[in-house]
């Protein structure tokens, strides 16, 4: 885990490129996957969709992840989509706010075949890697869809710009 000691997007001199990420906004996901005492889970916001006859996600993971490590092992992982009150377990993953007894005891989790599903999400992917390459700081990972559940559409999903949490406005009546 890196904590800086300012704002990414205040420095003296930010790194345009960064700069540039966060004025993209992101969904953000929790991806988890493994078992018992060797599970593990990150929050994840660089990902994208590739449809076609055999979808598949591909995201960007942090190569020193303990997720990493475990998606590699077992060669599957659960995606969940997160909502404005998952915010706090979305920090907790991502190792920035404490996490008292782990980060799997902030929420239930329910088992799969393919790791561990956050028990109120309405909407995840159970996925299996099928590839990796190095990118910029990162790894980037090619997963299948191996089964969807899309559930109710959440109002209030959890996106990442800027640095910051947001959700989207109220709709009007």
């Amino acid at each position: 885990m890196t904590i800086h000691s300012g704002h990414p997007f205040a420095e003296a001199d930010p790194d345009p490129a960064r700069r540039l990420r966060g004025r993209l906004g992101a969904a953000v996901t929790l991806w988890t996957a493994g078992e018992g005492a060797d599970r593990s889970g990150l929050t994840v916001t660089s990902l994208m969709l590739a449809l076609g006859p055999t979808p598949a996600l591909l995201a960007l993971l942090d190569p020193d992840s303990d997720l990493l490590d475990t998606l590699r092992d077992t060669g599957r992982a659960v995606v969940s989509p997160l909502t404005w009150d998952d915010r706090m377990l979305a920090e907790a993953f991502a190792g920035t706010a404490p996490a008292p007894g782990g980060p799997f005891r902030q929420a239930a989790f329910v088992g799969t075949p393919s790791g561990p599903r956050l028990g109120h999400a309405t909407t995840w992917a159970e996925v299996g890697l099928r590839g990796e390459r190095e990118v910029g700081w990162s790894v980037e990972v090619e997963v299948a869809l191996t089964a969807v559940t899309v559930g109710e559409d959440d109002p209030q999903p959890l996106l990442h710009r800027r640095g910051r949490f947001h959700t989207l406005p109220s709709s009007p009546p």
